[in-house]
């Protein structure tokens, strides 16, 4: 939006100069107001690629996390049984209490600050999807579901938005939503993109596809097709891919069910070698986490 304010203003000092009818002091007021909105241009792009290399860095912290979680749990539990032993025990158990006191403790503040770490993160997931968001439309949001998880970028888009009906081309509607997609798989431009076919289990019957498997690879290949073709997306970068109708995410026994699971997911991810970069900051067990 913003780029469309600099576009406009651009035109009209462009507009106004070919008819000569600016003054000296208006143009240079224009000028100012055109390198004041370039430079806002710029600052909002550069915090956008600091906030989301800071979140790839937070989502990997959050896998570690959630391991770490589990295993202190598990250690808490295990120390916690041997306190009821010893309060079975003679004098010298009670030595023994008081050190496994401090020891569930010690792991029990531990916990907090990994939870503390992890909601910290999700904190960060949900910013960047509502960045990628906020593009679209309230009647395409309807048919879109964006989320952050863990790193990677899951785009959902229903068949009735992307399709003609009954068919995998892409029907004419489908155009602008899909040109908004392109741009945040631009945005990743080190990321790898799959798209994902997936159908309700209602056999097809249709000449030329045999069964949901083809209709899911044929719809995922179209998509495909339009994000190079159309929009310029890097071609080696993208899998096109069915699941066919074995891959719900809802009962098929209704309706609602089945236009759900009539889907086509886009999967954003890192290279593995991206993965393991990650995964090599993660921070040593003991840090405090919230910081």
């Amino acid at each position: 939006m913003m780029k469309t304010r600099i576009s406009i203003l651009a035109l009209a000092l462009a507009a106004m100069l070919g008819q000569s009818c600016v003054s000296k002091k208006e143009y240079q007021s224009l000028q100012t107001k055109y390198n004041r909105l370039d430079s806002n241009t710029r600052d909002l792009r550069n915090k956008y690629l600091l906030t989301e290399r800071s979140l790839a860095v937070a989502n990997n912290k959050v896998s570690n996390l959630e391991d770490r979680i589990a295993s202190e749990k598990a250690n808490v539990k295990s120390l916690q049984e041997a306190l009821d032993k010893c309060l079975n025990s003679t004098s010298q158990g009670n030595v023994n209490i008081s050190k496994l006191v401090d020891e569930i403790n010690s792991s029990n503040k531990y916990i907090q600050q990994l939870v503390n770490a992890k909601n910290k993160s999700d904190s960060l997931n949900m910013v960047l999807t509502n960045n990628l968001t906020r593009s679209l439309s309230q009647q395409e949001m309807r048919d879109v579901n964006v989320q952050v998880l863990k790193g990677v970028v899951y785009i959902s888009l229903s068949d009735n938005m992307l399709y003609k009906s009954g068919s995998y081309e892409i029907s004419d509607r489908a155009g602008e939503t899909l040109s908004k997609i392109s741009k945040i798989i631009k945005d990743y431009k080190t990321y790898d993109v799959l798209i994902e076919g997936n159908t309700d289990n209602v056999p097809i019957s249709q000449k030329n596809i045999r069964n949901n498997w083809d209709l899911s690879a044929l719809r995922a290949s179209s998509v495909v097709q339009a994000l190079q073709n159309n929009y310029g997306v890097e071609p080696r970068r993208l899998t096109a891919g069915g699941r066919g109708e074995y891959n719900p995410i809802a009962d098929n026994s209704t309706e609602e069910g089945r236009a759900k699971n009539r889907r086509t997911q886009i999967i954003i991810t890192p290279k593995l070698d991206q993965f393991m970069d990650l995964i090599g900051k993660a921070p040593e067990q003991g840090q405090d986490e919230t910081k």
